[in-house]
């Protein structure tokens, strides 16, 4: 394989320089208690947090940046050899206004009044746990990595789907509401050292004012993924923990499958945890099942496109990000979801697996292995290992490498080859505001000879008035990750550019910010043909009181050098087709119990035109009951023929407590006259285990005039042993 400019980038990364340490940022120093305090949610007259003086001054990040915020906000936090211990203390000259919205866990702290706050337990301000609650004591983790340079550009971010053990208590009073909470170390992975010092912020959202404030002040582009940017805890004198937690579970199925009859089916498995050090753990699984989880929502695809489903499985969630290499939902050298899932979305059952994943020497490790067994007629029985080095630079920087290998050990089924990616990436983080990411891979797949090489090279800026991009992505033509994931096959060359300007308004007007911006996005395949172009032009403009308007314009190319059946019996022809349309967003405020938003878009589609319609509606009352329905439908009418895709989504959830809930996930599409029903009732104990009651219903629109229904019900019990 040639060697590509992009390499010339990865080796630059090595001399990356530190970014001074802002003396401005808060510290706080840790107490030490003999005695843990009651975590009830009283903080005001507990004795043990009288004794300990309070952080405070926190600063809005919006509405009005730099401003102190409008209500007092304390914390105090200490530890014992067992545990660390928060307490926010949240003053509010309102407490009846306080909004309370959800309870369940892992629910959006963005659409209740709330508390988060982060732990960088390395120092090294990329990775970090997060945690946070709501006044109905809702339990929110999640595990950060790569900090605020997540999502498309490198991978990582905030994923919410990690579940830690840990506790939080909340009571509200006429002073506002408090919170307590009690995290064990063993929940935490952290240095061995006897004394260090962890990187922190903490952060309060109070809905009714759309406000959003920080102990250690962030710009209004950042999040509390900006770790850079976070302030000091000192003095934490933790010592190593034994970490050892075993998680067994017992499932029993009723399926109904129309004509095949019913069965009923019983399984049993294991997962294993194992803290090896403080900062590496080893998790272990036997006949891994995720009857659990929720249904993938439905997508429609009117391009020859891959579709892109996010991975919801929990053991695959732990140290995601480590494992994350290329592009997001573009380029992704290993995708956890080719593992026990066919293409057609059918359940693989995994026989075992093991992963070590965590800090050794400095370097963030990540070993992955798993066993498949095999499916008649569909996939055979298959190994998939993953190997995953990252090491972090100074000032946001890091460089890594990742292998990843399929292995069909007995007989394959047509079509069935091994395979292997590996891949080299690196990031630069240069001065405060700007950052360089790129990538070099190739895959080895046998019968497969020619160009299997990609690559790609990204620059992005990132100020409080300016956000700029710039990508150049290029995948060959034999390039094939069959444990990764690529939008488009064949190859191709995809260059885009973006820029946004922030217009943030003064404390006395009614508007919030206006955001002007543009992007654009070109594909051509190796021949150079251009397969599709999009220029997006657009303003968002928001208001103080919540409501939002999108208003923009699309400039799009599609090209096909072969027919395309857009739906059954509508043929598109070849050509380069060019074609402009409109598009409006509208958004209520989502700190009401009802709120609205609204999608249309409307012009030239292909040969004819198309009108986008997507209505949505949220309803939140007492923070118990969560409604959402959403409707979303394409007109289109070419000379080719006509047609409508549709797709409805009704969700409902009660939260009975913040570990017991019930949710439904209703789901219908036309294109496959389809009904999905997914129910869920959850009675959790710690972390994600407990009780799980899970109904399935798939069929037919005309079902209900007789056709057999696909029915399951599963009762899946889980119970944590934490030694």
């Amino acid at each position: 394989m040639r060697l590509h400019p992009a390499a010339l980038f990865l080796l630059a990364l090595l001399p990356a320089t530190a970014a001074a340490q802002d003396p401005a940022r808060p510290v706080m120093p840790m107490v030490e208690l003999k005695r843990a305090p009651t975590v009830d949610g009283e903080v005001i007259e507990d004795p043990v947090w009288r004794n300990i003086a309070p952080g405070s001054g926190f600063i809005q990040k919006t509405p009005d940046q730099g401003q102190p915020a409008s209500q007092r906000t304390e914390i105090r936090l200490a530890y014992t050899d067992e545990a660390i211990y928060v307490a926010f203390t949240c003053y509010d000259d309102a407490p009846g206004e306080i909004v309370v919205s959800d309870a369940r866990r892992d629910g959006d702290l963005g659409e209740t009044d709330s508390v988060r706050f982060v732990f960088d337990t390395y120092q090294d301000t990329q990775n970090g746990f997060v945690f946070g609650t709501n006044p109905a004591g809702m339990e929110y983790d999640g595990q950060l990595t790569k900090g605020d340079t997540g999502g498309s550009m490198a991978g990582g971010g905030l994923n919410r789907n990690w579940d830690g053990v840990w506790e939080v208590k909340t009571q509200r009073g006429d002073f506002g509401w408090s919170a307590e909470f009690r995290i064990p170390l063993t929940t935490l992975r952290y240095p061995s050292k006897d004394v260090q010092d962890w990187g922190a912020n903490f952060e309060r959202r109070i809905l009714r004012r759309h406000e959003v404030s920080y102990w250690s002040p962030l710009e209004r582009q950042y999040s509390i993924a900006r770790l850079t940017d976070a302030g000091t805890l000192t003095g934490l004198a933790v010592q190593r923990r034994r970490n050892l937690k075993i998680v067994p579970y017992a499932l029993g199925e009723v399926r109904d499958s129309g004509d095949d009859g019913s069965t009923a089916d019983s399984e049993f498995g294991l997962d294993v945890k194992y803290g090896v050090t403080p900062s590496l753990t080893l998790d272990l699984t036997y006949n891994t099942d995720f009857a659990q989880v929720e249904a993938d929502e439905v997508q429609i695809s009117l391009d020859r496109f891959n579709l892109f489903f996010p991975e919801k499985r929990p053991f695959f969630l732990e140290n995601a990000g480590l494992f994350t290499v290329g592009r997001s939902q573009q380029v992704e050298l290993f995708f956890s979801r080719r593992i026990g899932l066919s293409d057609d979305g059918d359940i693989v059952p995994i026989d075992y697996g093991a992963r070590l994943s965590g800090g050794l020497g400095g370097v963030n490790v990540g070993l992955m292995y798993m066993q498949t067994d095999s499916l008649p007629g569909v996939v055979s029985e298959t190994s998939f290992g993953v190997a995953r080095l990252n090491k972090e630079l100074p000032n946001r920087s890091s460089i890594g490498a990742v292998l990843v290998d399929k292995a069909v050990p007995g007989e394959a089924l047509p079509g069935e080859t091994d395979n292997r990616t590996w891949g080299v990436d690196g990031k630069w983080g240069i001065g405060e505001y700007a950052e360089i990411y790129g990538y070099l891979a190739a895959t080895d797949t046998p019968g497969l000879e020619g160009d299997d090489s990609s690559w790609s090279l990204s620059g992005s800026w990132d100020s409080p008035k300016w956000s700029l991009g710039l990508t150049a992505v290029e995948v060959g033509e034999n390039f094939n990750p069959e444990v990764g994931f690529i939008n488009r096959s064949g190859g191709y060359r995809n260059f885009s550019t973006s820029a946004l300007r922030r217009i943030v308004f003064a404390p006395e007007s009614p508007l919030l910010e206006l955001r002007p911006h543009y992007s654009y996005t070109v594909y051509l395949d190796p021949g150079d043909f251009k397969e599709s172009g999009f220029l997006h032009i657009d303003n968002h403009t928001e208001w103080k009181n919540g409501y939002e308007v999108h208003t923009g314009i699309n400039f799009v190319t599609k090209g096909l050098q072969e027919p395309f059946e857009i739906y059954d019996g509508v043929v598109v022809p070849p050509g380069t087709y060019r074609n402009s349309e409109l598009q409006l967003v509208g958004m209520t405020d989502d700190s009401r119990w009802l709120s609205f938003q609204l999608r249309v878009t409307a012009g030239g589609f292909y040969s004819g035109d198309r009108v986008y319609l997507a209505p949505s509606m949220l309803m939140r009352l007492g923070g118990k009951f969560i409604g959402e329905l959403s409707w979303s439908q394409n007109d289109v009418s070419l000379p080719e023929g006509d047609f409508t895709t549709q797709i409805g989504l009704l969700r409902l959830v009660y939260t009975f407590t913040p570990k017991v809930a019930l949710e439904g996930l209703l789901q219908y599409d036309n294109v496959n006259d389809l009904i999905s029903t997914n129910l869920r009732f959850s009675w959790l104990r710690q972390s994600s285990t407990g009780l799980y009651i899970v109904f399935n219903d798939i069929k037919g629109f005309d079902a209900f005039t007789g056709a057999q229904p696909d029915r399951s019900l599963i009762a899946k019990y889980t119970y944590l042993f934490d030694l």
